[in-house]
């Protein structure tokens, strides 16, 4: 039987569509974060900027409520990075992502020799103790445990506690403008329930709805999880199968949106870290694989940018001083064609002049196009 063969815009426009790209969406932000299965948040601002590309008047206070509610959390889950998710994710998906927390502490890895003298699962126990008597930050609760491991590194100490227990980041952190350090207890104390039973199988269901067509190594990419293709063969009878340009088999859920490679789509202003750049082993969807290292630093930044025709062609970032907030837009290099089309330049500026209004009040607002523009700056 041919496998029906998914073009890179394709794919483009399928991730678009299961994002919330195409159109913003009227669902609750509660909604929003539960289908995209977590929003990247190693910072606390980036979440509110993707909400606000993804859902149709959405207001910050709204997530920040949620947030005071204990119906959403920041914890480490996919690739042992910090995530936005709801609280009952918090606790259904962090069973499933446990082995990818903790894989930074394998016994030859620089903490895991930090810590061959500790009992980890005492460590667990005095860990669990101290942070939910109070919220600490990371290096407190290093600092703490090396009373009873003396000489150990503090930030083993602290790394341990946080891959052995669920650890949630407690407001102010995490809320629209809130200050104040990174403080943690466990999820079972904030959400008041307990962790739930590892279901693997329906994980990757959602990832699927959230960021197919893809393939194994896309969900393990994205995850950080090993060992996925046994589960996929396993569900292979209830999903579609595809391929892709290069042959790679991509599975993907039944009656899940994919657009017509023709469909036009909006300007997007998207956020540092948005898990979109993340959710794939093959990112070419998204970004001509050349980019890469203008998008990503070496020292781990991941940058804002801007989804022109469904993909990333420009970056951006606000820059203000004590009357102004400028945002500046710099195109991405070009492949032989003029990178930003004349026509495309007013949708730029239109939803540029609208993340400013969302992002900064009180001051007057500007927009400066960067080198590689043929647009003057304004």
């Amino acid at each position: 039987m041919t496998i029906p063969v998914l073009s890179v815009r394709a794919l483009n426009r399928a991730l678009l569509a299961r994002q919330m790209l195409l159109e913003r969406s009227a669902i609750s932000v509660h909604r929003a974060i539960e289908h995209l299965v977590g929003m990247q948040a190693q910072l606390p601002t980036p979440p509110y900027y993707g909400l606000w590309s993804r859902l149709a008047n959405f207001n910050p206070q709204e997530l920040s409520q949620l947030f005071l509610d204990r119906q959403v959390a920041r914890i480490a889950l996919m690739r042992s990075t910090v995530h936005l998710v709801t609280a009952d994710d918090a606790l259904a998906l962090r069973p499933v992502m446990q082995s990818a927390v903790a894989r930074g502490l394998t016994p030859g890895s620089p903490f895991g020799k930090a810590l061959a003298t500790v009992d980890l699962a005492e460590l667990a126990v005095l860990a669990r103790e101290l942070v939910e008597a109070r919220p600490l930050t990371g290096n407190e609760v290093g600092v703490a445990l090396q009373d009873r491991w003396p000489g150990v590194d503090v930030t083993a100490l602290s790394i341990a506690a946080r891959a052995a227990l669920p650890l949630v980041q407690v407001p102010p952190r995490g809320t629209w403008g809130g200050i104040g350090q990174s403080r943690s207890t466990t999820a079972e104390s904030w959400i008041g329930r307990p962790l739930a039973e590892p279901d693997v199988a329906q994980v990757i269901r959602r990832y699927l709805a959230a960021y197919g067509p893809a393939s194994v190594r896309d969900i393990q990419a994205w995850s950080g999880l090993t060992g996925l293709g046994r589960i996929i063969t396993e569900l292979e009878p209830e999903l579609l199968t595809f391929q892709d340009e290069a042959g790679v088999l991509l599975f993907d859920i039944p009656n899940a949106p994919r657009p017509s490679v023709d469909l036009s789509v909006p300007v997007r202003f998207l956020p540092d870290f948005d898990q979109i750049l993340l959710a794939h082993a093959d990112r070419s969807r998204i970004f001509r694989p050349e980019l890469k290292n203008l998008i990503f630093s070496n020292n781990g930044i991941i940058r804002a940018f801007v989804l022109i025709d469904g993909f990333a062609r420009a970056l951006w970032k606000i820059e203000s001083t004590k009357d102004t907030a400028t945002l500046v837009v710099r195109p991405l290099p070009p492949d032989g064609r003029e990178v930003i089309r004349p026509r495309e330049w007013g949708a730029v500026e239109k939803e540029g002049r609208a993340l400013l209004r969302f992002a900064v009040r009180g001051k007057s607002h500007d927009i400066r196009f960067e080198a590689g523009s043929t647009r003057a700056t304004r």
